[in-house]
């Protein structure tokens, strides 16, 4: 109806031009409107070979944009967040570095329709999130992640263990991982500043020893 309103089309025109030839190739339009998501010109073709010229006539290209328009708004699913925790540890030379290129090995699984990203909540638990409109395909790909992970860092005598698996969150369980991010950020924070040897460091700025001044050399 919007469709029809915005285009100055006749709302019985646009129903024997689309609607009732879907439902006649389909058995409910609705589920050829969830298919327009992704493909509506193959929905718009099916239509025409039932309704005929004077569907296609119907169909201008405003009308066609206007529809895919408003389907696109009603049906497309919201994305599913997926998050993996797990706890990350290398007591071996150059540990921190180990865990980061086991970070960069797990987050290069991503792909152009998901993007894994790792974040460190508090040592040694790190999230892994995705978000996704295949729920399948988002739990396999944070799993894979969680492989690679794996086999980097034991390959730098580290360990993984997962402490809870690839699963979908509720937003309410994204609010909780936000506020208690926000909450050990603090923490960490006040710990830094109660801290004499990291408010030496911190007022050591980025001076470089080897060119420095011979006064500031022992």
């Amino acid at each position: 109806r919007h469709a029809a309103e915005t285009t100055n089309t006749d709302l019985e025109d646009l129903y024997k031009a689309f609607t009732w030839p879907l439902y006649k190739k389909h058995g409910h339009a609705c589920d050829a409107f969830k298919q327009m998501v992704s493909s509506p010109e193959d929905m718009f073709s099916e239509a025409i070979e039932i309704s005929g010229e004077e569907g296609a006539a119907t169909l201008t290209q405003e009308l066609r944009s206007a529809i895919v328009k408003d389907i696109k708004r009603r049906l497309t699913p919201t994305p599913l967040k997926i998050r993996a925790d797990i706890e990350l540890t290398c007591f071996h030379y150059d540990g921190v570095l180990h865990i980061k290129d086991a970070i960069r090995a797990g987050e290069a699984m991503s792909t152009e329709e998901c993007i894994v990203r790792i974040k460190l909540l508090a040592p040694p638990l790190y999230v892994l999130t995705t978000q996704t409109i295949n729920r399948r395909e988002g739990l396999e790909l944070l799993s894979k992640a969680i492989d690679a992970v794996k086999s980097s860092i034991e390959s730098n005598k580290g360990k993984l263990v997962v402490r809870e698996g690839a699963r979908a969150v509720s937003e309410k369980d994204e609010k909780l991982l936000r506020e208690q991010m926000a909450r050990l950020e603090g923490q960490n924070k006040d710990v830094a500043g109660d801290s004499d040897d990291d408010d030496y460091q911190d007022g050591m700025g980025d001076i470089d020893v080897e060119n420095a001044p011979s006064a500031l050399q022992m």
